[in-house]
């Protein structure tokens, strides 16, 4: 076999994959008029096309990130009119792609993509994150009861959509959910028995039985104890699980017919709890063939009455109650794809705990953020649509102020309080003149110009208190400084005499002395916009999946709106205005 066919795997394939153009890494300007509550919480709500958002967080959080949850839009197969279905899947494909690769690279190792879809493309979104994420790293699809199957759609379908998935892939190998915990009691050991009779011993299997007929004995149910037992049926896999279902399997099955029905089978020396018998019940009626053991409490149990019981994650939950009653969770009414404060409950419960960073590219109307607020997580919401300021805004400030009463937080007991900073993307660092070349977009000040060279070529942004060519840093002594004057070499002397040994420096500028060019081997000096030429996709602003969303309900179609409209258009007017000198 070729190296070639060893190395190929089972993969997606669609039209103008590989073909992505590289993104410009954006910087994001804080605006501190819609920044909220504790102006040090790390929270942040970011308004802005969302792949561009994820490449502007890449530099910082890159292995950041606990859990992920995304509910993007669903392509329904009229998404996209003017192209044909092979197009439309290949768009959304790659689309999803280009942000499912940011996206792991922002979680930690041990941390979680949870990704929402429905069956429309929920098949191919399961075979490309087993691409880009590994096959091995999946972990379960989690299947959501959405809406009642009484509950008709706006448009005509064939088929009622009653169940929506979440697919959830760990990062790496080790990451461990967080299992179902409940404290260890005695709650199923409530059936106790009473011999009225001394029964009719025999031999199975090498140990002591003792055949109870009808009348024999009595079964009674009462308060959980350590004296109790817990019911078991001897079905299934539980026939080859343990030492009660194989002895029934191998011994009791069938013995109706020697013993009649309705017996009870005493065995001795069989168990791990605190009596050295157990007891089993064949089958009751005629016809019927399985039969019942009940089990004491084990005694790793009853030596560590106080010690957390763990049991497997479900797959599986019904929510059409919590999806029907959430459209005004939040005060905010969103009335189509609007995801419940429960369904992120039991998503990030399973998935982060708490301090834990938790991100959404897709917020909508804040859901996500909300409830990781009330759980005490840490969250970064990224929303290109006008709800970012219509929906998410209020709603997280309703929880700051601990005034939202609904979705989770009783459940939570949050009261209010933290904060958040809100952040837009600044525009693309490159533009185009009348004559069609590029130059430094004009809309760049001194600081927003330095901050973006630092972020272009992979420096921590973070000005020098003393020190004004210290803008950025990579390492422990290599720093840059952008600059929009002329570089001359006094001034390259007198930054070099300031310059510790073994420091590095990169000079961006504009224009310099001829001079000045490999003056000093460890200072570099680049031209700017000339250094960025062809370095990525510049002065394109929007990424976004223009995909139609599902329908709504019929039923809540004749329901009025409830929130106050803001024109996002005198908001973004607004925002020119601003002085915006915040950086990230």
């Amino acid at each position: 076999m070729s190296n070639k066919k060893q190395l190929q795997k089972l993969e997606l394939t669609w039209i103008g994959k590989g073909e992505e153009p590289k993104l410009e890494p954006r910087i994001l300007i804080e605006n501190p008029e819609y920044s909220y509550g504790d102006p040090n919480s790390e929270n942040m709500l970011i308004h802005g096309d969302n792949l561009l958002a994820l490449k502007a967080l890449e530099q910082d959080y890159a292995g950041k990130v606990k859990c992920i949850y995304i509910d993007p839009p669903y392509n329904t197969g009229a998404a996209f009119e003017h192209y044909d279905d092979n197009i439309e899947h290949s768009i959304w494909l790659d689309l999803m792609k280009r942000r499912l690769i940011l996206l792991k690279s922002l979680l930690s190792n041990d941390g979680f993509i949870c990704v929402h879809i429905d069956d429309s493309e929920g098949h191919y979104l399961k075979v490309l994150m087993d691409e880009v994420f590994g096959r091995s790293n999946y972990l379960t699809t989690f299947y959501v009861r959405v809406r009642y199957a009484d509950k008709t759609l706006k448009q005509d379908m064939a088929f009622h959509k009653e169940i929506e998935q979440v697919h959830i892939y760990r990062k790496a190998y080790g990451a461990k959910p967080n299992l179902n915990e409940s404290e260890s009691n005695f709650d199923k050991f409530i059936y106790y028995f009473e011999e009225k009779s001394e029964g009719k011993e025999i031999e199975l299997g090498g140990k002591k039985v003792v055949i109870f007929e009808k009348g024999q004995y009595k079964i009674k149910k009462g308060e959980g104890s350590e004296n109790g037992r817990k019911e078991i049926w001897a079905t299934g896999t539980i026939l080859d699980g343990n030492s009660s279902g194989r002895f029934f399997r191998d011994y009791l099955t069938g013995r109706y017919e020697t013993d009649g029905l309705g017996v009870v089978y005493k065995v001795y020396g069989i168990g791990d709890d605190k009596f050295d018998f157990r007891y089993f019940t064949g089958p009751q009626r005629e016809g019927a063939t399985k039969g019942k053991y009940f089990q004491g409490v084990p005694n790793s149990q009853l030596e560590n009455q106080d010690e957390t019981k763990k049991s497997p994650i479900s797959n599986f939950y019904d929510l059409a109650g919590s999806f029907g009653n959430c459209r005004h969770e939040g005060g905010v009414d969103f009335r189509s794809g609007k995801k419940p404060e429960k369904l992120l409950q039991i998503i990030l419960n399973h998935f982060s705990n708490e301090g834990d960073l938790v991100l959404d590219s897709f917020l909508g109307s804040g859901s996500t953020a909300a409830t990781a607020f009330k759980m005490r997580r840490r969250w970064i919401g990224i929303e290109l649509g006008e709800q970012a300021y219509s929906h998410c805004l209020p709603r997280l400030k309703s929880i700051q102020k601990g005034t939202d009463l609904t979705g989770v937080t009783t459940e939570t007991d949050w009261k209010g309080g933290g904060g958040f900073k809100f952040y837009t993307l600044a525009p693309s660092l490159l533009k185009k003149d009348k004559f069609g070349n590029e130059i430094i977009n004009p809309s760049y000040n001194a600081d927003m110009l330095a901050a973006a060279m630092a972020k272009q070529e992979g420096f921590k942004y973070q000005p020098h208190e003393s020190s004004y060519w210290k803008q950025g840093q990579s390492a422990e002594q290599d720093f840059i400084f952008t600059t929009t004057q002329f570089l001359t070499v006094e001034a390259l002397d007198s930054i070099k005499d300031e310059m510790q040994p073994g420091e590095t420096l990169l000079i961006c500028c504009k224009s310099f002395q001829k001079e000045c060019k490999g003056k000093f081997g460890n200072i570099t000096i680049k031209k700017i916009p000339l250094m960025l030429l062809g370095r990525c996709e510049y002065g394109k602003e929007d990424y976004s999946l223009n995909i139609i969303n599902m329908p709504v309900d019929d039923s809540n179609e004749d329901a009025e709106d409830t929130i106050e409209e803001i024109s996002v258009q005198a908001i973004r007017d607004k925002n020119k205005s601003d002085d915006q000198t915040s950086l990230f």
